[in-house]
């Protein structure tokens, strides 16, 4: 049976990026006086790794890169050269290569050659310098031959890594015993290369690609045609007994799978809800055994939610752990020192979340080394220490997440900020609020940047950090201190499934606000009620607030108009805080979250649609939506 290793592309690329990404915190904390021999054998076998896995592929050109720099990793560990900072920097600027190439074989885009070709000089290069050899000679090591590391792979399915530990030891001591009969039954199989096993297809070594365990794999012999050479005898390696709960509690799953066991779960979410409305009007003993039947349904509901759900949600350290090397190299460009300290790394949020917090945060965090921290120099003018911080931190609060890039540097400059924004025909006044004025640095074009270089003005800009936060149901807020710092807050649902709303009804009708926008809600007295011009607008906390009538952006029949007579719920947006009109409060539910576009054009107001327990349909409103329909409030008349 042959089974094409296409279908297996996949798994190589997932597993080769956490190699990438492991190999790369081992880098960066490195002690080069004093290399750790564990972390050095560590980053060799990902290498290794990676290398048996493109050969399987075909991919040559990862395997000669990743040939080349395991050879230096190789007389490195076995301390045939000292690891110095300089070849710590090598090796990153490979990882650098690495990736654009593996990126390049997974997106079938053209490889990046020419720097492959220059990475492997700079890495033969140095492995001569080195070494002491001449430079022709570290050239000449033989080229890896994809068969050979096809039938050499480690690190994708096939071995533990005790397993890979014990080979590599065999193998360098592979004259030192007489005879095979040495292992214990827990031992690990030694790789014996006998020529039928060298001649073989290695078609048949794909069937068990990071799917069967070694034992598992049948063995095909075949009787020598001559006598075979003496082959060299291993020593017995003592290994750990193998974890097999360890082993069978991962497992990889088509996000595709997932999604679909979270939408029945919503399902069973709408179904449960449905269930207690209809047990609520059932009397008599029978209604209090189907009340407390639904209750445990409900219980037992909540769990599989809580299960599934937890399927889909990934450590924020996912995204947290590429920003050690972006400060690193930042700072050293700039001249900067910059300590960077990672806080509530093992939060989990959704892995669609992470994926898309990258560009935002990168930019954050460049922003925050390149505008925010002072060189040294300054910072010692300061009365502050020479070493700059920057902290990334996450916590969960209920149903979201706030994530913040906080910094020790000079803040924000109120005075610039508003110079510019004046340039640019902004309407800002000096009396605003600072919580508005650093708003504006959100709005396209706006860049206080003396100058142009490659770090400021690239890559995403601020307009399109807030958009991209937005788009997955987040905000942003900033403080900011002059002298002392600046602190962005990033406010994210824990999930884009599945969101806690407050039930408000205005007519007939059903609205669901999701909570993460919620301040307060309450009656408001006729004290409380202005007019600006055509509009409302409420005297809160001493400041004015916006005040939209969810009747009339709707278009609701029946619904209540005067704010007296209703409730008023207080929102906070990406852009501002405002007030909703509604007719009452429902309730407090959890509802599944379902997107409209595929039916309807989009809605003003409208982030989706959910199946409330009564089976009718209720509106998820988008706080960022309403909020462009608010008034504007003059800054001369009021603060808000």
């Amino acid at each position: 049976m042959t089974i094409d290793v296409n279908q297996f592309h996949g798994v190589f690329f997932d597993e080769s990026d956490e190699h990438l990404q492991d190999m790369e915190q081992l880098l960066m904390t490195l002690d080069v006086d004093a290399p750790d021999p564990e972390e050095l054998n560590s980053i060799f076998r990902a290498a290794h790794s990676i290398k048996g896995g493109s050969g399987i592929f075909g991919f040559d050109a990862l395997m000669n890169l990743t040939h080349v720099m395991e050879n230096l990793l190789d007389k490195a560990r076995n301390q045939e050269i000292q690891v110095t900072a300089d070849i710590v920097d090598i090796f990153l600027q490979t990882l650098d290569v690495l990736k654009d190439t593996l990126s390049a074989y997974k997106e079938q885009t053209e490889l990046p050659q020419e720097q492959i070709d220059a990475s492997i000089k700079v890495l033969e290069d140095t492995l001569a310098s080195a070494s002491g050899l001449p430079v022709q000679d570290a050239q000449d090591s033989p080229e890896p031959n994809a068969e050979d590391e096809a039938n050499d792979i480690e690190g994708f399915g096939f071995f533990d890594e005790e397993e890979t530990a014990a080979q590599e030891e065999s193998e360098n001591g592979a004259d030192d015993i007489e005879g095979f009969g040495l292992f214990d039954d827990e031992a690990t199989p030694t790789k014996v290369n006998t020529d039928a096993e060298a001649n073989r297809d290695t078609s048949n070594v794909d069937e068990g690609f990071g799917f069967f365990e070694p034992e598992n794999l049948p063995v095909k012999t075949e009787a020598p045609q001559s006598a075979p050479p003496k082959q060299p005898i291993v020593k017995p390696v003592k290994t750990k007994p193998k974890a097999v709960a360890k082993e069978a509690a991962s497992i990889r799953v088509d996000t595709t799978k997932i999604d679909a066991m979270v939408n029945l779960v919503g399902e069973l979410v709408i179904t449960q809800s449905m269930l207690s409305n209809v047990g609520q009007e059932v009397e008599g003993q029978v209604g209090e055994r189907l009340q407390l039947a639904i209750d445990e349904l409900q219980r037992n509901t909540r769990e599989i939610q809580e299960s599934v759900m937890s399927m889909r949600m990934l450590p924020v350290n996912m995204t947290f752990n590429r920003f050690p090397r972006v400060v690193r190299d930042l700072s050293s460009k700039l001249g900067k020192k910059v300590d960077l300290v990672i806080q509530g790394g093992n939060t989990e949020i959704d892995k669609s979340l992470i994926e898309k917090l990258v560009d935002p945060l990168t930019h954050l965090v460049r922003n925050s080394i390149d505008h925010g921290i002072e060189s040294p120099e300054k910072r010692l003018e300061a009365g502050k220490s020479e070493n700059g911080t920057v902290i990334l931190s996450a916590e969960q609060k209920g149903s979201s997440i706030i994530i913040g890039i906080i910094d020790d540097g000079a803040g924000l400059n109120k005075a610039r900020i508003l110079e510019k924004a004046t340039q640019n025909g902004l309407a800002v006044t000096p009396d605003m609020p600072d919580s508005e004025i650093w708003q504006l640095i959100f709005q396209a074009g706006f860049s206080t940047a003396a100058e142009v270089t490659d770090v400021s003005g690239r890559g995403v800009g601020m307009d399109v950090v807030r958009r991209n936060i937005e788009s997955i149901g987040g905000r942003i807020e900033i403080e900011s201190s002059q002298g002392e710092g600046s602190a962005f807050y990033i406010h994210l649902p824990l999930t884009l499934a599945i969101v806690d709303g407050m039930c408000v009804s205005v007519g007939d009708q059903i609205f669901v606000i999701p909570l993460l926008n919620v301040i307060e809600s309450f009656q408001p007295t006729a004290s409380q009620v202005k007019t600006l011009g055509n509009d409302k607008v409420l005297w809160i906390r001493d400041q004015y607030w916006p005040l939209v009538s969810l009747t009339q952006l709707m278009q609701v029949d029946d619904g209540i108009t005067e704010p007296t007579k209703g409730i008023v719920v207080l929102l906070e947006s990406s852009k501002k805080r405002y007030g909703v009109l509604v007719d009452s409060l429902v309730g407090q539910q959890q509802v599944v979250i379902k997107s409209l576009e595929q039916h309807y054009k989009k809605v003003a107001g409208i982030a989706g649609a959910t199946i409330m327990g009564d089976g009718k349909v209720a509106m998820i409103l988008d706080a960022d939506s309403v909020a462009a329909n608010c008034s504007t409030i003059p800054n001369e008349e009021v603060s808000l």
